[in-house]
């Protein structure tokens, strides 16, 4: 029984070894370019920078932030 697992056991790493030489290698994927992040200066999120309201060198996440102004204390 023990001469059958060996056997067994010998022939799945050939196969796995023939198996991952045969293959091509796969591409290496490129991580997308990352996106500017902003952070409101009323409530401290994050956001894209494409998608923040602008007032000065101070940005928003809602109009209603922009109105209302950056919080006591703020950078």
């Amino acid at each position: 029984m023990f001469r059958l697992l060996l056997w067994a056991a010998l022939i799945a790493a050939a196969y796995w070894l023939w198996r991952r030489a045969t293959r091509p290698a796969r591409p290496v994927e490129k991580p997308e370019s990352a996106t500017p992040m902003v952070r409101c200066a009323h409530c401290d999120i994050h956001l894209p920078r494409e998608h923040a309201l602008a007032q000065g060198e101070r940005w928003y996440c809602s109009q209603k932030h922009l109105e209302q102004g950056a919080k006591p204390g703020a950078r």
